[in-house]
């Protein structure tokens, strides 16, 4: 049984410790923060994502908290028509093989976090911040920011956007800032009228903003998060906004987006950032996963999907590795796994560009396109994201 470090107890982080100590391995989380919890909003996880959470163990645990949505519906924000909504029910479910849902962060979080408190080979350490860390032909040492070292026969860097990992490894500097503000707001289902209880994911897409809403906490809570094109240079996260001034950022949307906008409350603000895709996530026995190699925007709604399916890979091809081989296993991890994820990447961005925040004639192009598809369409265009079991496809081989 080798002995894996891992820095980050995230979604990724714990996800990986499942996977790693479910495959025949030690392992050892590493969380600055002085708790492992997750804080956020709503997210979305696609059939991808339901199918790396059942081989992980989890999924059911997922499943009991998540909402099934019936569609995702795209909408012109300024005039409030539909332009489109691909179905998420029976027959998309058939197609894929699971279905998509949206849940709190947290209720993601927790079955993850369960699953590790009951496996005897994972040991969860709070305040423990990895700095730098060392390796030899070996072994990894990692240094914690308050002086502790930790060995094992290999780091896993699953620390996130601005991982200390990652600069150690590839000095990349900092993340790309996208220029785009996303407030986001999570409200009690009880504060919204009942004609507005949509069990969809909807957006809502005007020039240079788009706003997303849709119920998470098994029907308890409605979320809301609005983006806007602004041109924001700065990083922030998490700041509070005041109210005031998010519905100030969105003069042009429509009477039923406003309604739904108005009832947001203790809102809060991000500058997105993300990063460009990278063909190398190792160096000898240090590997990188999760936001840590692969950071993208929210866009394709794949973030925390893509780190499921990075858990699920890695702990799949160390399963039986020793300490002298574990250094080719992590780079098989790294071959199988780069092009996807890397695909989903630069998808993400473009989603932002060419299909949420378009004015004027390139959006009246773009609705004129996306009312023009099937949803046979529709699913062939997300088959190689949605449907891919082996977590290996970038677009070009479709199902698995």
């Amino acid at each position: 049984m080798t002995h894996i470090l891992i820095a980050g107890g995230g979604i990724g982080g714990l996800a990986t410790a499942v996977s790693l100590a479910r495959n025949g391995h030690r392992v050892t989380v590493l969380e600055r923060r002085d708790t492992f919890a997750e804080i956020g909003a709503g997210i979305q996880l696609g059939p991808n994502a339901f199918h790396a959470l059942d081989r992980l163990g989890v999924g059911e645990g997922v499943r009991e908290q998540a909402v099934f949505t019936d569609e995702l519906c795209f909408m012109d924000g300024t005039t409030g028509e539909k332009v489109a909504g691909m179905e998420l029910t029976q027959a998309y479910r058939d197609r894929f093989g699971n279905p998509y849902a949206v849940v709190h962060r947290g209720d993601l979080y927790q079955p993850l976090l369960t699953a590790c408190q009951g496996l005897d080979a994972v040991e969860l350490v709070p305040d423990a911040s990895v700095e730098r860390y060392e390796q030899s032909a070996t072994g990894v040492t990692a240094h914690t920011t308050d002086g502790r070292v930790f060995h094992g026969a290999a780091l896993i860097g699953a620390d996130g956007i601005r991982s200390t990992v990652r600069a150690q490894m590839l000095g990349d500097g900092e993340p790309r800032v996208s220029g785009h503000t996303i407030y986001r707001s999570v409200i009690p289902i009880e504060k919204v009228p009942e004609e507005l209880r949509w069990n969809t994911v909807t957006l809502w897409a005007g020039p240079k903003w788009h706003f997303v809403h849709y119920i998470i906490g098994g029907g308890r809570y409605l979320n809301l998060a609005v983006t806007r094109d602004n041109g924001a240079t700065v990083p922030v996260a998490g700041r509070e906004a005041e109210r005031a001034h998010v519905l100030d950022q969105f003069p042009g949307i429509g009477t039923t987006a406003r309604r739904l906008l108005e009832l947001g409350e203790g809102w809060r603000e991000w500058v997105l950032c993300d990063r460009d895709p990278v063909p190398a996530w190792t160096e000898g026995r240090v590997a990188l996963l999760g936001d840590a190699a692969h950071p993208m925007l929210q866009y394709a709604a794949q973030g925390a999907c893509q780190a499921l399916e990075d858990a699920v890979v890695l702990g799949e091809v160390t399963e039986t590795a020793r300490e002298d081989d574990l250094v080719q296993r992590l780079e098989k991890y790294n071959a199988l796994r780069r092009e996807r994820a890397g695909r989903t990447q630069l998808i993400a961005r473009r989603m932002g560009s060419e299909l949420y925040h378009p004015a004027g004639e390139r959006a009246k192009e773009r609705n004129t396109m996306l009312s023009a598809l099937s949803q046979r369409d529709m699913y062939e265009k997300v088959s190689w994201l949605h449907g891919d079991r082996a977590f290996t496809d970038s677009g070009t081989g479709g199902e698995r």
